[in-house]
Order: structure tokens, then C-alpha cells, then sequence
């Protein structure tokens, strides 16, 4: 059977840890299987890269950022190839253009076509390990993109799916996804098993473990994943359609501070005036998440909403730019704010979640600044400088659950 395994940074930070990746992939090429594996660049490298790129140049075209840090998952690559070929096991390191990964043209957050598996089958029925750049494509101008952070995952889950594996072990250096961030909440409890819908939203709402993009992928083409520490040798969490965990009303809370309030006032109120302003921003490419109206005065109303704080400056820019087109009176913006939610299947048909997660931040004293709500999930947001007290409280409140 073919096993796909990917690891992250900080499994290939060093040699000792390009060693300890090397001996687990021989481990289950000796058991048979055949074996391709998925790496980031080592430890920091990326960030490295970006730090320099914008020391030289600040206004740096995002094609070039694209092919200098792409870089350095070829270097983790090429070890890893050198160590397990140090054992006497054969091993090959290929990049996007060699396995020819097929992704739309935006550079720095692009999308995967198509996968060819030629080469990967061709030397897999040599019997060798093939080891692959993650987060990466080739568009159709045969340039180098890039996938936006974490897209390492997305590429391990996109080789799984076309080659049919057997399984897609993501690891990381943490033991598998938790009910809380345990470096925020020490008594957080590791889930044996999550569905691709409470991971889905708890990747798109803050949690780092797994790359929503590769989750949204793994859903589609039915590929089970699994997340599982590099470091310890202990079962990780299971990642499927669905679980027997029934029982459980919510199944994690998760905190993001990577999110900027934009407040449009004084808009006129009549049909048209939101769709104005949303669709200047998706056409700009800047993904919107909450959003809140509220009715003004002399005939007008109020829109918040949140954004990525990588997009606020861009968006207030856009909208500043089209003021009085939009017949806007101001434009308001913070950045000291975070989104808290809470995730789980469970909430669809159990009332009084929302009462309980509110009365928790009530006794926290901590004030809710906008609300969104959907099937099984609840956001909220608060002033950053609360948001680690807020998890802390929450995931309190729903201890008997978790």
C-alpha cells in the first residue's frame, strides 16, 4: 500500500531530526509499503527568506519572494534523500516542477490544478522512497507559486488523493489536535478522533495544526488523515467523515489574533450599499468573517466586519479610495482584537451552547464585541489583550463536555 507522511519545519529543523524523519520513513519502507514523503523547509528558513527578501527590496514582486523561499524545502528535501540513503535505502528528492504539481497563476497563495503521477509511480515501482517539495506548484507560465502558509499539508493531501493511499499521516510537533491550545490551557485534552467539518472550521478559525486548505481536500477526495507527533512515538488524532464520539458537545475552542475589526459608517441604508462595499473587496481578493449591521441615523446604517490583519491596511486603503462612490461619512479600523470560538458537531442539536459560552465570559468579565454563528461553531470577538483569558474561561465552562 502507498503511505503518504508529511513533516512539518521543526521535525527537519537540524540533522538530528532530518535523522529521526529518515529512520521512521525506513521504518515503514521496510514494513513494505511504499513510502512518499512531504516536507517544509527546515525550521525557520522561510521566515529567514521573507526577512531578507524584504531587507533587500520591501516592494519585492511576490514571483520573486515565490522562488527564493521555495528554496528551502528543495534543501530539507535533498537531506532527507541523503539520509536515508546514508542506511542503504533508496530514496529520490523531487521538486513541483519535477513531479509536475499543476496550480493556478497568483503567486504566494495559489491553488493546485492537477498532479501528475508519473514520475512518483515510476519511482515507486523502483522501490524507492520519494520524497517531495511541500507547499508549492507550477502554473502555466512554468513559474514557481507558492501556497500560503501551511500549504505543505495541502500538497501531502493532494498526492494521497491522487494516488490512492492508504494513509496520510501529518506530523507535527505537537502529540495531535487538543480541545485548546495546551500552551494556553494546560489541562486541554487530546482528541482521539475529529471530523473533517469541527477540523475544517477549527483551521479556518486560528488553530495551527493542520491547513485548512488540505482539510477541505482531505473531505472532498475522502483521504483519512492522521496527525501524530515526529517526536514522540504515541497515537495521534484521526481526522474522518465521521466519529462515535457522540456524547460530546463541543469539541474544541480555538483563539485567532490574526484578525482586524473595519467599521464603515454612516452608509446609506437602501438596497445595494453592503453588496458595494463587499464585492470592491472580494474583487481585491480580501476574504471577509464576521460581519454585524446596525442601523444609524437620517437613513443610514452601520457595517463591521472582520478581516485578516495581512489584508486591513488594503482593504481600509480600497475603501478609503472609493469613499465617496460608497457615500461612506468614516471609515474605522482596530487591530487589537481576536476571534474566540468554539467548534462541535454536537451543537446542532443541543440548545444552550451560546448561553453557556457567554455565560463563561461573563464571569470572566471579559465583553463580546461582535457575534457569527453557524451550524457547529460560535465566534465571538474580543480586545486581544483578553483573548488567552477568554480561552482559559471557556474551555472551562464547557469542561464536563470536552
Amino acid at each position: 500500500m502507498i503511505v503518504v507522511k508529511k513533516f512539518g519545519g521543526s521535525s527537519v529543523a537540524n540533522e538530528e531530526r532530518i535523522r529521526n524523519v529518515a529512520d521512521k520513513c525506513i521504518k515503514e519502507y521496510l514494513a513494505g509499503n511504499d513510502v512518499v514523503v512531504v516536507l517544509s523547509a527546515m525550521g525557520d528558513t522561510t521566515d529567514e527568506l521573507i526577512d531578507m527578501a524584504h531587507s533587500i527590496n520591501p516592494n519585492a514582486r511576490q514571483r520573486e519572494i515565490d522562488m527564493l523561499i521555495t528554496t528551502g524545502e528543495q534543501v530539507s528535501c535533498a537531506l532527507l534523500a541523503m539520509a536515508i540513503g546514508a542506511r542503504g535505502i533508496p530514496a529520490i528528492s523531487l521538486n513541483a516542477f519535477q513531479v509536475m504539481m499543476h496550480s493556478t497563476s497568483r503567486y504566494g497563495n495559489g491553488r493546485f490544478k492537477r498532479v501528475d503521477t508519473d514520475r512518483i509511480s515510476h519511482e515507486l515501482d523502483s522501490r524507492k522512497i520519494v520524497i517531495v517539495t511541500g507547499f508549492q506548484g507550477v502554473n502555466k507560465y512554468d513559474d514557481i507559486t507558492t501556497l500560503g502558509r501551511g500549504g505543505s499539508d495541502t500538497t501531502a493531501v493532494a498526492l494521497a488523493a491522487v494516488l490512492r493511499a492508504e494513509k496520510c499521516e501529518i506530523y507535527t510537533d505537537v502529540d495531535g489536535v487538543y480541545t485548546a491550545d495546551p500552551r494556553v490551557v494546560p489541562e486541554a485534552k487530546k482528541l482521539e478522533a475529529i471530523t473533517y467539518d469541527e477540523m475544517l472550521e477549527l483551521a479556518s478559525l486560528g488553530a495551527k495544526v493542520l491547513h485548512s486548505r488540505s482539510v477541505e481536500m482531505a473531505k472532498k477526495y475522502h483521504v483519512e488523515l492522521i496527525v501524530r507527533s515526529s517526536l514522540h512515538n504515541v497515537p495521534g488524532t484521526i481526522v474522518k467523515e465521521t466519529t462515535q464520539v457522540e456524547e460530546m458537545l463541543i469539541t474544541g475552542v480555538t483563539a485567532d489574533k490574526n484578525t482586524g475589526r473595519i467599521s464603515v459608517l454612516g452608509i446609506k441604508d437602501e438596497p445595494g450599499t453592503a453588496f458595494g462595499v463587499f464585492d470592491l473587496l472580494a474583487r481585491e481578493k480580501i476574504n471577509v468573517d464576521i460581519i454585524l449591521q446596525s442601523i444609524g441615523k437620517d437613513g443610514t446604517k452601520d457595517i463591521s466586519f472582520t478581516v485578516a490583519l495581512d489584508d486591513m491596511d488594503r482593504a481600509v486603503e480600497i475603501l478609503e479610495r472609493n469613499k465617496e462612490l460608497l457615500s461612506i461619512k468614516e471609515i474605522a479600523s482596530k487591530k487589537d482584537v481576536a476571534k474566540l470560538s468554539v467548534v462541535g458537531a454536537g451543537m446542532m442539536s443541543n440548545p444552550g451552547v451560546a448561553s453557556k459560552l457567554f455565560e463563561a465570559l461573563f464571569n470572566a468579565g471579559i465583553n463580546i464585541r461582535m457575534i457569527s454563528t453557524s451550524e457547529i461553531r460560535i465566534t465571538v470577538l474580543v480586545d486581544q489583550v483578553d483573548i488567552d483569558n477568554a480561552v482559559r474561561a471557556v474551555h472551562k465552562g464547557f469542561a464536563l463536555e470536552l
